[in-house]
């Protein structure tokens, strides 16, 4: 799995000119399955992103969670991380789950993240949605949880 978290002020997508989730200080998360994801790669991303240290403690240094901040977190699904663009002009996304597959995790991430945390927002799969932010600093990561068997075979 994929996530970009991203330090915000404020964050919010709308679908169909109405807002579906929204948050004042914490992380923005594009969140995307990749083939061969499990809930075993889920957990463990989530568990990352929330312990994650990307906001500063008292003294300026990036020491602290969203759960250390109780900070907002919004979740939004993107497929189009898990794009192969090694070649050509036209991204490929054969590396991303497939849209049901994508879901269920999806899904399963955002149940897991509200029994870990208390402000949990979404966007709406498989929606044109509108996502705007205010980055704060800026401040992006990209953490990647590959499936254990991609791991095994790459080291």
């Amino acid at each position: 799995m994929i996530a970009l978290l991203q330090r915000v002020s404020r964050a919010a997508v709308t679908v169909h000119e109405q807002v579906v989730g929204e948050i004042r200080a914490g992380l923005l998360v594009l969140l995307c399955a990749e083939r061969g994801d499990t809930e075993a790669e889920a957990d463990k991303l989530l568990q990352r992103l929330l312990r994650y240290r990307v906001f500063s403690d008292a003294a300026g240094k990036m020491n602290l969670s969203v759960q250390d901040v109780a900070g907002g977190l919004l979740l939004v699904p993107q497929f189009t991380l898990a794009a192969d663009t090694r070649s050509g002009t036209r991204p490929s996304f054969t590396p991303a789950a497939p849209p049901t597959e994508g879901k269920r995790l999806f899904d399963y991430v955002v149940a897991q993240a509200r029994t870990h945390h208390a402000l949990v927002q979404t966007g709406e799969f498989g929606a044109d949605m509108q996502v705007s932010l205010v980055n704060n600093g800026p401040v992006t990561f990209w953490l990647r949880q590959a499936p254990a068997a991609k791991t095994a075979m790459q080291g």
